[in-house]
């Protein structure tokens, strides 16, 4: 059974990805956590250092994902690749990514920082892959990994955009084909 504590952080983490910031009451969170607002403030001290809790959740259990993806088996331009395909509801975008469109958060260090911390982590062990699959022949010389790795981010993350946008799947997964098109050129 889960503690009052994490009720309120894991309402906290759908209700931020739902609605985001601005649109996540403490009432709302208190409701569908079931708990009072006695036990919410006991645990934070505001709305703000909950969302910022969810959030470090969120990031935490995001990175873990894709440590287990990047880190796996296969040669490194698969592993990246099987990130840019990684499953995800494209109409709901990343719990992280879609927090960074909400004013509030992007205002306020605390609470844009585990979406910073989260997309440095991940685009470093992207250049990581991307290096490895360069000096292993398996992407054209002269390309600097660490842009190709901003690029496979911006594309999953601008993808969910133009996805949300259309209400289709279709950009997101043309997004990613184009660019797995590009990464892939030299193997053909």
């Amino acid at each position: 059974m889960s503690t009052s504590l994490d009720r309120l952080i894991e309402t906290t983490q759908v209700l931020l990805w739902e609605r985001g910031y601005a649109g996540t009451s403490p009432r709302a969170i208190q409701e569908q956590a079931g708990v009072g607002q006695g036990s919410m403030y006991h645990h934070f001290r505001s709305k703000a250092a909950l969302a910022q809790a969810a959030e470090e959740r969120s990031a935490a259990e995001l990175i873990e994902e894709v440590r287990q993806l990047l880190d796996g088996p296969g040669d490194p331009l698969d592993r990246v690749l099987a990130y840019l395909r990684l499953e995800r509801d494209i109409l709901k975008g990343c719990r992280i990514g879609r927090l960074a469109a909400d004013p509030e958060v992007v205002a306020d260090h605390s609470l844009r920082k585990p979406l910073e911390d989260t997309f440095a982590w991940i685009s470093t062990r992207l250049t990581g892959l991307l290096q490895e699959a360069q000096a292993g022949g398996q992407l054209q010389q002269g390309l600097d990994p660490r842009l190709l790795a901003a690029t496979v981010l911006a594309v999953r993350q601008g993808g969910y955009v133009l996805a949300r946008a259309a209400s289709s799947t279709v950009p997101y997964e043309q997004a990613v084909e184009g660019l797995t098109a590009l990464l892939t050129a030299r193997r053909t």
